[in-house]
């Protein structure tokens, strides 16, 4: 397997994002419309949070709940206040083996990926990884 292989080649670019003023319930309906785990939290082009469902359950939330129940816990917080703040971000031009070991060492399962202004360009899940490495057996 090729050791140097960048991250822009396997990362997603087409990244669905929430402003910090954006309300936890289009932040789930979003989640669900995309089918997606993870949504970086953006300030024009400047990563400054990630979201992901998980964030949601932790709140206290069953899925089977009826909307009006949800909406009036998610209507109790922020976006800030349940959103990873310090989040850890890669470079496009960083290798998939430097991300591979983020996910190792941290507890991170899906890292925003900047470019050199540190304007987002891409986002990279743990999925994305999975894929790539099978592809490696198929190929």
């Amino acid at each position: 397997m090729k050791e140097r292989i960048l991250i822009s080649t396997i990362m997603t670019t087409d990244v669905v994002t929430l402003n910090i003023n954006d309300s936890l319930t289009k932040a789930e309906g979003l989640f669900k419309e995309y089918n997606i785990r993870h949504i970086p939290v953006v300030s024009g082009n400047k990563i400054i949070g990630m979201l992901s469902y998980s964030d949601l359950l932790r709140i206290g939330v069953p899925d089977e709940e009826e909307d009006k129940v949800v909406s009036m816990v998610y209507d109790m917080y922020t976006l800030e206040q349940v959103m990873t703040k310090n989040v850890k971000t890669l470079y496009h031009t960083d290798f998939i083996k430097t991300a591979a070991l983020v996910f190792v060492e941290s507890e991170f399962r899906a890292l925003p990926i900047v470019d050199e202004k540190e304007n987002l360009v891409g986002i990279l899940s743990t999925t994305d990884l999975i894929k790539f490495l099978l592809a490696q057996f198929n190929g």
